[in-house]
């Protein structure tokens, strides 16, 4: 019986129809970078002192340049270049008393200023900015300034909480109903945290947006690498995430242009209503309809996508299967990644890798918002380092697999972020070059790890997988996800290669992806033949290390 594979590979493994999705699922991807990295533009921090009643009035009376003003008003800064006392507290003087002068107002009143009593800013703060942000305009600073990292822990929860349950509704509902309704959700959560009225409800909704975005790119994901053929399943996964860097570009521009956080948050919200239209536009994966034994459905969405191809749907279209030996819809659990020796052990190996990854992403791209630059320069920089870091994956994952560059990546992003702590904040230049090394490694060693993530689990548990569960809260930062595909293929290896010997993870370019939960055995059943017998795997070739076809042996040599 043909699998969707093969039906791909007579009607288009990337057509005319495949590219139309693809190029409007890819909107949803670059949609998804204001919510993960917003905050650098929704909260960032101006430059602040505490507002004293009574010294704009002295000020416009004496004539004073702002420099003056500062000089004479507000407190220096404290020891070793400390800013805490400029931006947090004040003198403790009636400035509409009018024994105070034009020149030196605070020298009658102790010989030096730094006698003078400092009380807490009582009236709020001046902002040194022509926008705003939520931190100017609920005053997240000082004492407060710890609600700015609530403000984004809400979004990193919401991706947990979100993960646990989106994931299971992808793979038990479907992956275009997960789309959906993730959102319509996500765009009514992004307009009512633009019109918040006060900090609590702000911090509600940013939690509820976190809790459907992430899903929502990650079904955007799953459907985009089901449609495709195994030929063009890694550079299309690979493109999907550089229209979320896309998305980073455009972020830096827009937030330049609409300084104001409630236009921007609009601005970038609104728009997310139109992926409702999807409803007509994308049709459901045929690969998770077959495992949930909707044949017929299946069937005509692959007829659809022949006619869309221009192509002739096969003979044999009817007979479409998953190639699997099931009599039941498969009902996918979390408990399923941890059901065999070898997917505990590349579960827990892979939440590793997420973990580690999510932290350094986002944590080099708050860097970058806090070195003191020119805050929308130096995050137009650091986005386009994401292309080369792109452009790298292509051509290096075919010809040294997934383990060398992934270990390597990781290894630069570490040594930027260690090199990092001993270079000063004052030359900004290598800051920023620095951070962009480093943001270009880890964003190399994140899609790898989608990619690894991809090849390693069945299609029905793909919404399970370990990117869109736990790691992401647990790290408090977060991006990415993976998706088990479906690909195609017979025969295997007469022997691993030396890398996949040495190294925990399977490596190679042409790692085939597990049908079915049997397929991660190391022995057993891998199905029936045309008579009905089984047909087991040799022991010590395990079926997930199968290639392509190109590369295979004839079924019979691994019957017994």
């Amino acid at each position: 019986m043909p699998t969707v594979d093969d039906v791909l590979d007579k009607v288009g493994e990337f057509g005319w129809f495949q590219k139309q999705v693809f190029l409007i699922l890819c909107l949803i991807s670059a949609a998804f970078a204001p919510i993960y990295v917003g905050i650098v533009f929704l909260a960032f921090t101006p430059d602040h002192r505490c507002l004293s009643p009574g010294v704009a009035e002295l000020s416009r009376r004496c004539g004073w340049s702002l420099a003056e003003e500062l000089n004479y008003t507000v407190p220096g800064p404290g020891p070793a270049g400390d800013a805490f006392p400029r931006q947090c507290r004040r003198y403790e003087v009636d400035w509409n008393q009018s024994a105070l002068g034009c020149e030196d107002p605070l020298a009658g009143l102790a010989a030096n200023r730094s006698h003078l009593p400092l009380g807490p800013c009582q009236h709020g703060w001046v902002y040194d900015t022509p926008g705003s942000s939520i931190v100017t305009e609920f005053n997240l600073v000082c004492d407060d300034s710890w609600k700015v990292d609530l403000f984004q822990s809400c979004v990193n929860v919401g991706f947990f909480l979100g993960s646990l349950g989106i994931g299971y509704i992808a793979d038990r509902f479907g992956r275009k109903v997960c789309l959906l309704a993730t959102t319509l959700i996500s765009a009514i959560s992004g307009v009512l945290t633009a019109i918040a009225p006060d900090y609590t409800s702000l911090l509600f909704f940013r939690l509820l947006q976190g809790l459907v975005s992430k899903g929502n790119w990650a079904a955007g994901y799953t459907l985009i690498t089901e449609f495709v053929g195994p030929g063009y399943r890694r550079t299309v996964a690979i493109l999907y995430q550089v229209a979320f860097t896309v998305g980073l570009v455009l972020l830096s521009g827009l937030a330049y242009v609409l300084p104001h956080w409630r236009w921007l948050q609009l601005t970038v919200s609104l728009p997310t209503f139109l992926f409702l239209l999807y409803y007509w536009c994308v049709p459901e994966s045929p690969r998770w309809l077959l495992s949930q034994k909707r044949d017929t459905q299946a069937i005509k969405i692959m007829d659809h996508i022949a006619q869309k191809n221009r192509k002739l749907s096969p003979a044999d279209l009817k007979m479409l299967s998953l190639e699997e030996d099931i009599t039941e819809k498969l009902s996918p659990s979390f408990a399923d990644l941890f059901r065999t020796p070898r997917l505990r052990k590349n579960t827990f190996i892979l939440m590793y890798l997420w973990f580690t990854s999510s932290v350094l992403y986002q944590g080099l791209i708050m860097h970058v918002g806090a070195t003191g630059g020119n805050l929308y320069l130096d995050f137009f920089y650091s986005a386009l380092v994401e292309f080369p870091a792109a452009f790298a994956i292509l051509v290096t994952i075919d010809r040294v697999g997934r383990i060398y560059p992934l270990a390597v990546s990781n290894l630069v992003a570490g040594t930027a972020c260690f090199v990092m702590i001993f270079i000063s904040h004052d030359i900004h230049w290598l800051n920023v070059t620095v951070a962009c090394v480093g943001r270009m490694g880890i964003t190399i060693a994140f899609q790898m790890v989608c990619l690894v993530n991809a090849e390693l689990y069945p299609t029905f548990i793909s919404g399970d997988r370990p990117g869109c569960r736990g790691n992401d809260a647990a790290a408090s930062r977060d991006q990415g996800g993976g998706v088990a595909g479906d690909h195609r293929g017979r025969g295997e290896l007469p022997e691993k290669s030396k890398a996949q010997r040495k190294d925990d993870l399977p490596s190679g370019p042409n790692i085939r992806i597990p049908r079915n939960l049997r397929e991660m055995l190391p022995w057993g059943p891998s199905g029936r033949d045309e008579n009905g017998v089984l047909i087991w795997r040799n022991s010590q070739k395990p079926l997930f290390l199968r290639t392509l076809p190109h590369t295979c042996l004839p079924p019979n040599q691994y019957q017994s």
